[in-house]
């Protein structure tokens, strides 16, 4: 298992729940971390899910919310 971190521009609890429910349908994710004050969320998945397939999708979300999204590691 690897842990992946973005920066995510969540603003409330509907951000955290949207992010959560879009990187939780993508196989091998195995738990999502959504802080809202730290903006950051922790991602721990199998070593197979690529990150730019999580990043892709965080960012489509992003582009129809108007809010920022990046991978930290």
């Amino acid at each position: 298992m690897v842990e992946t971190i973005f920066k995510v521009g969540m603003t409330c609890g509907g951000c955290s729940g949207a992010v959560t429910r879009i990187l939780g349908k993508i196989e091998g994710v195995s738990n999502i971390d959504a802080n809202i004050e730290a903006k950051l969320v922790k991602v721990t998945c199998e070593d197979s899910v690529d990150n730019q397939v999580m990043l892709d999708a965080l960012l489509k979300w992003a582009e129809a919310s108007n809010k920022e999204v990046q991978l930290i590691n």
